[in-house]
């Protein structure tokens, strides 16, 4: 049985795209004969909470506890997820010792720059240039989209290559029949903002629209407390739902709004189409790949009015958008990439990040 070690800064309990999508995909793969070892946050002994994300703990000089785990476990296949602590350490350990591994974008870490620093044009060049470094040795790089593929291959990145992402089609069907008793009340149309609640998604510019009936938030974060005090006459909050309850909250809703312009995919997009529910959304990098203008939803500068468009939207032609994506396919696609690099060799020893002696050879 081959052994692929996946490493990533992002996993349970926290609740983001990245954790979803290796979640699916890990699970698929052990039922697929491939066993699968996921280095996360959660392994290490000293962590500190990211100070953008303090819910995401980040792993302090966790070479020593990379190299057990890689010495242990001896992959066939290395995959990086994300480019903080952890993976910047699995890299650095890769590149000592000749360890192929492939990697995957998933945050537009350049764009969020400019969302959270006063002075974040000047840090975005820079961001770009961290994500290049880092991503250039990987055999592969996956993106979730066309779109991203050539705007990162114009910017200068190499071996990049689409791996889709899925949704859980069985689970995001709408059921009117279990809408909650508190959803119930709420006046029509409901427009649905889910995901979390933090400066980069743009919440508050789905906040400030001028729009009838009910505006909904369903998640959590660091701009909840105070976004909710600010529209508490605007809008609805009811903090995180998860599976079921999600679906159940999303079948008492009309519409999707998007306002995130910093997206390399949205999962939430796909969520949302799955239960019926047109997307409005600005016409950029993430939702113009996945969503059909003015089929199952509305790409626009001016969100207001297409929330209003999206309105008479047919259900399903939502529905069936979501359902060419599936988390097999996805599983496909990575298993594929993920076997084409050679096989990881890894020796009874590890050179360690900063040391230039030679290897000893097993």
């Amino acid at each position: 049985m081959k052994k692929l070690l996946i490493v990533t800064d992002a996993w349970f309990p926290q609740v983001n795209g990245v954790v979803t999508v290796f979640d699916r995909i890990s699970t698929l793969l052990r039922v697929r004969g491939i066993e699968v070892v996921v280095v996360h946050p959660e392994l290490f002994d000293r962590t500190f909470p990211l100070p953008l994300y303090p819910e995401v703990p980040m792993a302090i000089l966790p070479g020593k506890r990379m190299r057990e785990i890689f010495l242990r476990e001896k992959p066939d296949y290395v995959h990086i997820a994300t480019e903080w602590t952890l993976g910047l350490s699995a890299r650095w350990l890769c590149l000592q010792n000749k360890i192929p591994f492939t990697s995957s974008y998933h945050t537009n870490f350049p764009l969020y720059a400019a969302h959270y620093f006063r002075y974040g044009f000047l840090l975005s060049p820079i961001a770009s240039m961290y994500m290049r470094w880092f991503h250039k040795p990987a055999q592969s790089l996956l993106v979730s989209n066309e779109s991203l593929k050539q705007q990162l291959i114009s910017d200068g990145f190499h071996n990049v290559n689409v791996w889709p992402f899925g949704i859980d089609t069985d689970l995001f069907k709408r059921d009117e029949t279990n809408v909650p008793d508190e959803a119930k009340t709420l006046v029509h149309p409901v427009f649905v903002y889910f995901g979390r609640v933090c400066k980069e998604k743009g919440i508050e510019e789905f906040l400030q629209l001028s729009l009838p009936g009910t505006k909904l938030v369903i998640g959590d974060g660091p701009l909840r407390i105070p976004l909710e005090k600010k529209y508490a006459d605007k809008a609805t909050f009811i903090g995180y739902r998860r599976g079921q309850e999600l679906v159940n909250w999303l079948s008492a809703c009309d519409v999707c709004v998007f306002p995130s312009r910093t997206e390399t995919f949205g999962l939430v997009v796909l969520e949302a189409l799955a239960c019926g529910l047109p997307v409005a959304a600005h016409n950029v990098l993430g939702p113009k790949d996945s969503i059909t203008h003015d089929v199952d939803g509305y790409l626009s500068e001016d969100l207001q009015d297409a929330a209003i468009k999206c309105l008479p939207l047919s259900r399903t032609d939502c529905r069936q958008k979501a359902l060419h994506y599936s988390w097999e396919t996805s599983a496909d696609v990575f298993q594929r990439y993920i076997e084409a690099v050679p096989l990881a060799r890894v020796p009874n020893q590890l050179r360690r990040i900063w040391s230039r002696k030679p290897l000893l050879t097993q």
